[in-house]
């Protein structure tokens, strides 16, 4: 299979458009019409995962954190670049995921949130417009006689979906009236004469990626020379995409019964605890990886719970003055057990591929007692 056609499953699951401006997604190393007949699953892409790709003849890694992360202004053997330069000696294609699969519904965040037992999770911050949900109404108003040609090209163009539905759309009766100048070629009535013509008013939604489409087939079917149509974008009322989720919990829960979970789920040999170690949580809040900026938003929403990779020290600090009591797994480990779920999504999608999790990608923190 082509690695463009698997990118386009990848983003099914996680859409690039939901990625934050700041991140470095999509194809980073490697061709789109690369053959591929195995790929292999990472958070990081370290040496050690390069040497079991190879071992694996993965032709593709999808990997979560980008691996460009900045420019490089060299891709040497010894330099900076050196992991990139393997991976292009190899013919390994990469495909960076991160952001976009934090913020979509079911990726990391929700995860999360579903382990600690948040029921209403609500984004944080950082919002994002998701653009593969815009949407658009298409009104158009067409003779009776043409009205099922219409609207049955609109509808296997694209238009007319509303969630598991199909062939959505609304016809009202009406009547119609045009006068042909010189120049028009009318397929209804004479120049220079006033027509009155019984029609239908038909609307129905139209996706955004599929609005170019859907009119080129609504003017090829349409019997008249100029068509009456109105396209108007949809506002979506419903809240906005973003980082983290924060949410009251289905019932009263001890941290330590929500720790037991986090280390069953997401394999944590260690936790580091700020604030009150032991109390009864009612409302609480995750955020995957680096997500201390956001930690006011967090304090200020009440919150009693903050789970997460890792804080900076004056994140911390406020967390605790706050009564804030947060975990942090360590940055990889509050993402690591996605990949899991992620796999068997593509696999599904994927079936002339073989796709695999890697076993050499790990936390890079080894904790010890001293």
């Amino acid at each position: 299979m082509k690695v463009d056609n698997i990118i386009k499953q990848i983003e099914q699951i996680a859409p690039p458009a939901l990625a934050q401006d700041w991140d470095n997604t999509g194809l980073l190393v490697g061709g789109a019409n690369q053959q591929v007949k195995n790929v292999l699953l990472t958070i990081d892409i370290t040496e050690a995962v390069v040497d079991e790709a190879k071992k694996l003849k993965a032709g593709m890694i999808i990997s979560y954190h980008p691996v460009i992360w900045d420019g490089l202004k060299q891709v040497t053997a010894d330099g900076p670049g050196s992991i990139v330069y393997e991976l292009a000696r190899a013919g390994i294609s990469v495909y960076s995921i991160h952001t976009s699969l934090d913020v979509v519904a079911g990726g990391v965040n929700d995860g999360l949130a579903e382990m600690v037992g948040i029921v209403d999770a609500r984004p944080i911050g950082d919002y994002v417009q998701d653009e593969t949900e815009n949407s658009y109404k298409l009104i158009v108003f067409v003779p009776t006689a043409a009205i099922n040609k219409v609207t049955n090209a609109v509808f296997e163009a694209g238009a007319g979906w509303i969630g598991n539905y199909s062939h959505c759309g609304f016809k009202v009766s009406g009547r119609g009236s045009f006068l042909p100048r010189d120049g028009a070629h009318p397929a209804i009535g004479r120049k220079g004469k006033l027509e009155t013509v019984e029609e239908i008013r038909f609307e129905c939604i139209v996706p955004a990626a599929k609005l170019d489409v859907v009119l080129a087939a609504m003017k090829k079917a349409h019997p008249y020379e100029e068509p009456a149509f109105d396209v108007f974008k949809l506002c979506n009322p419903q809240d906005g995409l973003g980082l983290g989720r924060i949410g009251r919990l289905a019932r009263p829960t001890s941290l330590s019964q929500i720790i037991t979970k986090i280390k069953r789920q997401t394999g944590a040999k260690a936790v580091g605890i700020v604030g009150r170690a032991q109390r009864t949580v009612k409302k609480a809040a995750v955020c995957a990886g680096s997500c201390g900026k956001i930690i006011n938003q967090v304090i200020s929403q009440k919150a009693e719970l903050y789970v997460t990779g890792e804080l900076k020290h004056h994140q911390a600090l406020a967390a605790q003055e706050a009564n804030l009591t947060c975990l942090c797994l360590s940055h990889s480990v509050s993402e690591r057990f996605i990949l899991k779920k992620l796999a068997k999504q593509l696999q599904k999608q994927l079936k002339g591929v073989k796709i695999t999790v890697s076993k050499k990608d790990a936390d890079p923190f080894v904790w010890k007692k001293l």
